[in-house]
């Protein structure tokens, strides 16, 4: 038997954990956790799911005798998994298995499953932010323009920073920037035409990409990231900047401070923790403060 291995028998059993699987991310190779768990924890409590749907309902059901819900998976996955316990005591972790894996790098979550175990067992936790596009949940990036049509076409591939990174240069050189128009006056004086548009919770996309550096999810903020289309000469400049966190306002970029927020734009196509969405202009975003209970 492992070192105390008994005790945190004990431990799962008092404190009722769940462990939500995406067998889709990592490639889809998802045993090799299951394998470790079940070898970790007595007679785990997991689900390996079958859709959005499916996700939910497991939730539903078993809601009221669980205190600790595990997401394993990416962005999407964890945004799935919170969007049941918003405004709950209810208790999202995180076992980070997507391709970016933003959220869970801006709130420390590692791909070690004794280090997580660990977590539960110290059962502690905060509340941070979240924020809605038209009322759908983000707690992570969201964003329209370039960036919502390369989520759009990195869907199409098997995923993987490489294909990422491929999609984005084809999709930069033709791109034609979105149309932005705010509402409030106050805000007028930034309407114009953006290579992309992002609403930043935390600060990463993933992979480490800093979009806004300076973002905090416990504030009560957003920072609305405006992004012109840049000459080839800068994107070295931006790319460096991005993955330093030293990206900074100037002549491209327009960060707003905001929590709640009106504007049109003339697309579609946007992106919500990384996952593809179409949503309608009007646009309207707004923060809900400390409306997610957090692992720590």
């Amino acid at each position: 038997m492992l070192p105390n291995q008994e005790a945190f028998f004990t431990f799962v059993a008092m404190e009722r954990v769940a462990f939500i699987i995406n067998p889709f991310s990592a490639k889809k190779n998802y045993q090799p956790f299951l394998n470790e768990l079940k070898n970790k924890v007595q007679d785990p409590l997991y689900y390996i799911s079958e859709s959005i749907l499916g996700t939910d309902d497991f939730i539903k059901t078993h809601f009221d005798e669980v205190d600790f819900f595990v997401a394993i998976g990416g962005d999407g996955t964890i945004s799935t998994v919170a969007k049941q316990l918003i405004n709950t005591e209810k208790v999202l972790a995180i076992f980070p298995a997507g391709s970016g894996n933003g959220f869970s790098n801006e709130t420390q979550f590692s791909k070690n499953l004794d280090e997580l175990l660990d977590k539960l067992k110290a059962k502690k936790s905060r509340k941070i932010d979240t924020f809605t596009v038209n009322d759908r949940l983000s707690i992570n990036v969201s964003g329209t323009g370039f960036d919502g049509k390369v989520v759009k076409e990195f869907e199409k591939t098997n995923r993987g920073f490489k294909n990422y990174i491929k999609v984005s240069l084809k999709t930069f050189f033709n791109y034609k920037p979105i149309k932005l128009k705010f509402f409030d006056e106050n805000y007028q004086q930034y309407n114009g035409k953006y290579l992309m548009v992002n609403i930043a919770n935390t600060r990463q996309f993933g992979n480490n990409a800093y979009i806004a550096p300076m973002a905090s999810k416990s504030d009560g903020l957003v920072d609305m990231v405006l992004v012109k289309k840049f000459p080839l000469t800068y994107s070295p400049l931006f790319a460096f900047r991005m993955f330093t966190k030293k990206l900074k306002q100037d002549d491209y970029i327009t960060y707003l401070p905001v929590s709640e927020i009106e504007f049109k734009v003339n697309t579609k196509n946007w992106h919500l923790d990384g996952e593809y969405n179409k949503i309608k202009s009007p646009i309207h975003v707004k923060v809900q403060p400390s409306s997610l209970n957090i692992l720590i």
